[in-house]
Order: C-alpha cells, then sequence, then structure tokens
C-alpha cells in the first residue's frame, strides 16, 4: 500500500478583490497552508487580481496557486481556471467559455444546481465544451448531490471548491484529494490533467444551513459596504 499523501486542492476561493468578500489574499494563503491545503485557486468576480498577489506571496512557499477567475456569463457563473488574462463578464457562455479555451484554460461549471447561484442554461447542451463541474461546494444550500449524480451520469471531471469569502472557517473546508506528494515542481496544467482525468476524490464536508446563512449575511454586508464606498 503506497504511503503517499494525498495533495488537497480548493479549486474556488475568493478575495477582496470580489465585490462580496473581504479575505486578503496573503491571509487565505496563510490559512489554506495552515489547513493542509496545497494548491488552491483564488477565483474573483471579474478579475484576477487576488489570484496574481497570492502567487507572488507564494512564492517559495509550499503551495500552488492557479491563476483563475470567476466570470459571470449571461447564463450564470464560470470557473475559468489557469487563465493568463481576465476575462470579461456579461458575455453569452458560448462565447465565456471560447475565450477560456482561446487561453488554454479550463472550464469548470461552479455550483451548476445551487440555491440562487445556480446555471441557467442546460448544461446537457455544454457537455462537449466544458471540462467538468464543481460537485462539492461547502456554502450552497442545497444542490450539490444532484450536482454529483449529473458528473457521474455524463461521466463528466469534476472539483471541490469552498467557495470561501472570509478569512475563516470555510477555507479547507471542503476539498479535492489528488493521489500525489506536493512538489514544488508540480505545474497548474499537471494539477488540471489529474482532474480531467477524474483522478480526484473530494473530502470535507458543506457547511450545515446555519453555518451558511450566516456567511451569505456577511456577503450581503459587505456588498452593501462595497456600494456605500462607490
Amino acid at each position: 500500500m503506497s504511503n503517499t499523501e494525498p495533495m488537497k486542492c480548493d479549486f474556488h476561493i475568493h478575495s477582496q478583490y470580489s465585490f462580496d468578500s473581504l479575505a486578503n489574499p496573503k491571509d487565505i494563503v496563510t490559512l489554506a497552508l495552515k489547513r493542509g491545503l496545497q494548491c488552491i485557486a483564488i477565483a474573483d468576480h471579474g478579475n484576477m487580481d487576488g489570484s496574481l498577489e497570492a502567487i507572488e506571496h507564494a512564492r517559495g512557499l509550499p503551495i500552488l496557486i492557479i491563476p483563475s477567475e470567476e466570470v459571470k456569463s449571461k447564463q450564470g457563473d464560470i470557473l475559468a481556471l489557469n487563465i493568463k488574462e481576465a476575462i470579461s463578464n456579461n458575455l453569452s457562455a458560448q462565447e465565456t467559455i471560447s475565450r477560456i479555451k482561446q487561453q488554454n484554460g479550463t472550464v469548470i461549471i461552479p455550483h451548476p444546481f445551487g440555491s440562487l447561484c445556480g446555471f441557467n442554461y442546460d448544461l446537457e447542451k455544454l457537455l462537449d465544451r466544458i471540462d467538468g463541474i464543481e460537485i462539492l461546494n461547502a456554502s450552497v444550500f442545497w444542490g450539490n448531490g444532484k450536482a454529483a449524480h449529473f458528473a457521474q451520469q455524463h461521466s463528466l471531471a469534476f472539483t471541490v471548491g469552498s467557495d470561501a469569502h472570509f478569512s475563516n472557517q470555510f477555507i479547507g473546508k471542503v476539498w479535492l484529494d489528488l493521489p500525489f506528494e506536493y512538489s514544488p515542481d508540480l505545474t497548474a496544467d499537471y494539477i488540471l490533467q489529474a482532474v480531467k482525468s477524474k483522478l480526484g476524490r473530494p473530502g470535507g464536508r458543506q457547511a450545515n444551513f446555519f453555518e451558511a446563512a450566516i456567511d451569505h449575511s456577511f456577503r450581503s454586508l459587505t456588498k452593501l459596504k462595497g456600494f456605500e464606498k462607490k
């Protein structure tokens, strides 16, 4: 039996560069390391600023940061993993996916059946264009079970994400185990190829109703604070 410790990855975190988050990218990296994560994707709404700041901060640390963005298409949110330049919001899902692919990025549909945040399009029509879906999101009220079933039904690759918006207990609440140890030589391409090959195993548990309700309340307050600054 192999003694290899699996690599723990969280593919969906937000920083203060999202309109509904207050998390400092440096604090995210520190907490991620403290909680045993070795690969994270900071995917802010409509920009890559948090991702790029975290990459600079994490140089020399035993963690891989995947440059990412959560793009809001006209049909719903799309995670653009391992991209080089930010992609505009409010494009069609098809155009958003095309722009991610033009950068050789990975297309993941987050919380596809989540409460109040599900994808407003028939995913079966996009099966040949997306790389996978998120089957375990720590902060949704419901929808993870349906996402896991959909991925299994269509033999889709999948990711796991805390969807953390603050430097709190959500970071490291869920993760995807990959069957190899962290190495500073690992690249985002290697990690995402393992994901596409369905080598990962979900870990952790989603928040209970009260934890999620409190988290979403803080997100709403954060949105108001950002509005007041304008």
